[in-house]
């Protein structure tokens, strides 16, 4: 499905410090249980890891019973849990498309690339914070390029400004197989991939590269929503769009158009619905995000369903 942007390109905006937005974003939606709840489901991912015990802390909603001291418990008169530290450092890659089809709207109407750079940071904080090192594969049709895994958020903020910086509507066009195949030549040791890509449909041979690299990775994957091109929330917009990728102009009357609505309605809920098919099939979580408001509730849900194997 083409990916829409309205016809006039906005100013650039002031360059800022991206992580600080957000630390800032999870400051305002994780308040101090939730934020315990988020950096448990975080530590879940990686299976098998070797840990030493750290220190105690108060029992939440979604904890393992198994985490519980019994003991300490009794001596405080409430539930506490059991918190371990990791004896080695894990690698997140945080793989992501900074082809023109990213400098599209999204959803909520923002570039995505804002969307797609509130995930990355997310993650890629909740990885600082117990330790992990985060690298970064990125790129488009024609090549990828990776930054190597390290600590410290001076290195975040590092990767966050690679992606911001590259996507531009003067960029190759999008292809997440080519970062993906990318990873599946370059890298050999485990890893979690954090996956942030274009509302794209996997085909067979994506497919068999998934399945590839669900067998050596942990996989996550975070779909940014295309804005909105027909239907009630746009019908009474005039404005003329183009699509990113082959700068096809689309007339703003036409949104109005009830032909048009129905087709693409139906046309984007069988591509969502044949997206969602593959990456169950393959066992890898999936979330969709179609804002930066939507991000810390999205990346939360597919913690959870990746711990759940749903």
């Amino acid at each position: 499905m083409p990916s829409w942007r309205p016809y006039r390109l906005p100013e650039p905006g002031p360059v800022s410090s991206l992580l600080t937005r957000v630390k800032s974003k999870m400051s305002i939606f994780a308040h101090r249980k939730a934020r315990g709840m988020l950096d448990g489901e975080y530590g879940s991912v990686f299976k098998g890891r070797s840990l030493d015990f750290d220190d105690l802390r108060a029992y939440l909603p979604g904890d393992e019973v198994r985490d519980i001291d019994w003991k300490a418990s009794a001596r405080h008169g409430s539930p506490l849990i059991k918190r371990y530290v990791a004896v080695r450092r894990q690698t997140v890659l945080l793989v992501t498309d900074t082809g023109r089809n990213m400098a599209a709207s999204s959803l909520g109407g923002e570039p995505k690339t804002d969307v797609a750079v509130m995930a990355l940071g997310v993650v890629g904080y909740l990885a600082h914070r117990h330790g992990d090192v985060v690298g970064l594969v990125c790129g488009d049709e024609t090549s990828s390029r990776s930054l190597p895994a390290k600590a410290g958020e001076a290195h975040l903020e590092r990767l966050l400004r690679e992606v911001n910086d590259s996507t531009a509507l003067t960029s190759p066009r999008s292809s997440i197989g080519e970062q993906l195949s990318y990873v599946a030549r370059n890298f050999g040791q485990r890893m979690l991939l954090f996956v942030v890509a274009d509302e794209l449909v996997p085909d067979a041979g994506m497919e068999r590269l998934l399945r590839r690299l669900r067998a050596q990775h942990e996989v996550l994957w975070l779909t940014v929503r295309d804005a909105q091109l027909a239907g009630a929330q746009t019908a009474a917009l005039t404005a003329d769009r183009f699509d990113v990728a082959d700068a096809g102009l689309l007339p703003g009357r036409l949104s109005a158009s009830d032909a048009v609505i129905r087709a693409y309605t139906a046309a984007q809920e069988q591509r969502d619905a044949a997206r969602e098919s593959v990456l169950r099939r393959l066992g890898i979580a999936h979330v969709q995000a179609g804002s930066s408001h939507d991000v810390m509730p999205a990346v939360f849900t597919l913690l959870e369903r990746h711990r759940r194997g749903k």
